[in-house]
């Protein structure tokens, strides 16, 4: 994906076709994905690619051993 809104719309219409096919470990993990988009983008306005999991990951557990940033 090239930014956050075209992941965030990919997402949105996969869950669709998951809950309809009734795929349900896939719309878990579409749907724990999608709120994690969405968090990311609220946090972050003006950032508008497409974040890697890491990031993700690092914006919801900002304290956590891999997301530290040491300065030199």
């Amino acid at each position: 994906m090239k930014s956050i809104d075209e992941h965030i719309k990919k997402d949105q219409s996969e869950i669709e076709a998951a809950r309809a096919s009734g795929d349900q470990a896939k719309l878990r993990h579409l749907t724990d994905e999608l709120h994690s988009l969405e968090e990311y983008k609220e946090h972050n306005p003006a950032d508008k690619h497409d974040p890697t999991s890491l990031e993700l990951y690092c914006d919801a557990n900002p304290d956590a051993d891999e997301c530290r940033v040491y300065d030199d």
